[in-house]
């Protein structure tokens, strides 16, 4: 589904730079292909923002090539900015009032940073439940991330999030658990995910909400249920999305955190994402990191690209193809006018037709 290159964000460039088809605009209108429009609800941080943008985008526009793909970014008032990202956002995205007048066929949310115990105090809460409720009655799916999995399982079924005893941090094998299901047509019976979240949400409080589990890890926990009709709600607590040096760039965050005297102790590597060789050249750095703490000096620059040719992406081609069956249903349940949910003839109750054929959630 190639990507449609619709407004002056600077992501699209990033992304054909990167090898991956883009269309202009004027291509994209003569030819006679019909478009999917995808909303992007980024409330990632500043500093996550633009990275956040070109992952999603990278998914949707890797996905199967028949449809041009529309993809419209929005935020949500509520989330710390500063000017200059603040700029940015009024430059290249658009509003959710807009998004509400021309409709959408369905809608990813991202994760958030969050600095309440309680997601319900956040200054975005509200704006963000006026999103998911009208997206509830006129989008035909959404697609939640983490924290935004967190967020609508606490707005529609009163589930609240566990704190975990220390961050839930590294790339999991996870097991399918309903084999057959149609998103996940092609995904490995058994595939990585990376996970990094302080929180957890798990398998006995998603079934208690009459919710289906798709994938999950013995170490990991849960990554992917969706709603009971098996497709209106899709939630991720794991991040496919991510990029390979993802996780080692929150690795060097916090490794700048301790040199910075914020926190006490060495993080520990990220689980099952850092290779033996790759350790070595960070524990080397380590030391050169120490002798500059010790002596008052400058901290030296830590290594990536060295480490980063010793990491593997395991998880890409499960991710890739998890968003070719979402996005496929879509394209296969929407009508051309947004306004409406389903094309004629679906089941909203049962929009893949699961239910009907008596496999039971």
């Amino acid at each position: 589904m190639p990507l449609v290159a619709h407004s002056s964000l600077p992501s699209f460039d990033d992304l054909r730079r990167a090898g991956h088809e883009v269309l202009s605009l004027d291509g994209a209108l003569h030819q006679d292909i019909r478009e999917l429009h995808i909303g992007l609800l980024n409330m990632m941080p500043d500093a996550a923002l633009r990275v956040t943008e070109r992952q999603f985008l990278r998914m949707v526009g890797n996905s199967n090539k028949i449809v041009q793909m529309y993809v419209h970014l929005f935020t949500v008032p509520g989330i710390e900015r500063n000017e200059e990202t603040r700029a940015y956002i009024d430059r290249h995205y658009t509003t959710f009032d807009a998004l509400r007048a021309e409709g959408l066929d369905a809608l990813i949310i991202t994760g958030a940073n969050v600095t309440n115990p309680a997601l319900d105090e956040e200054p975005f809460w509200q704006p963000l439940e006026q999103v998911v409720e009208w997206a509830s009655q006129q989008v035909t799916s959404v697609l939640c991330s983490c924290l935004a999995t967190h967020s609508l399982l606490k707005h529609f079924h009163g589930i609240d999030r566990v704190l975990l005893p220390s961050k839930r941090w590294g790339v999991y094998n996870h097991r399918v658990t309903r084999p057959g299901h149609p998103l996940l047509r092609d995904v490995n019976t058994r595939f990585d995910v990376p996970h990094s979240r302080n929180n957890d949400i798990d398998r006995a409080q998603f079934e208690r909400a009459g919710l289906t589990v798709l994938a999950e890890s013995a170490d990991g926990g849960v990554h992917l249920a969706v709603s009971a009709d098996q497709f209106r709600v899709v939630y991720f607590q794991g991040h496919p999305e991510y990029d390979i040096n993802s996780l080692l760039k929150e690795y060097v965050r916090e490794a700048h955190r301790w040199f910075a005297g914020e926190r006490d102790d060495v993080p520990p590597y990220p689980e099952h994402y850092v290779s033996d060789a790759a350790a070595a050249v960070i524990e080397r750095w380590w030391d050169e990191a120490r002798a500059a703490r010790k002596a008052g000096a400058t901290l030296p620059n830590f290594p990536e690209q060295d480490v980063v040719q010793l990491l593997d992406n395991t998880w890409g081609d499960s991710g890739k193809a998890f968003f070719n069956n979402w996005l496929g249903a879509v394209y296969k349940l929407t009508h051309r006018d947004r306004n409406r949910v389903f094309d004629d003839g679906v089941d909203p109750e049962d929009p893949l037709g699961l239910l009907k054929r008596g496999d039971t959630p």
